[in-house]
């Protein structure tokens, strides 16, 4: 047979665990996150000139053939 002390302190845990399980359960959903503002049409970045992609792949060749040596 369960002692007093014992019946007791497991009715007291129990009720602990159902009274802070709600605390537990929103604790655990994160908070909404705040609506931001509509954002305005994304703005095009400029394209690379052929200069640079010419330049860009070049050195990319270069950096290829030194590796390979």
């Amino acid at each position: 047979m369960i002692s007093r002390i014992a019946r007791l302190s497991l009715a007291s845990l129990i009720s602990v665990v159902i009274g802070l399980s709600p605390i537990v359960v929103m604790a655990a959903d994160p908070a909404p996150a705040p609506v931001a503002a509509p954002a305005a049409a994304p703005v095009a970045t400029p394209a690379a000139s052929p200069t640079e992609k010419a330049a860009k792949k070049k050195a990319k060749k270069e950096k290829k053939a030194e590796k390979s040596r």
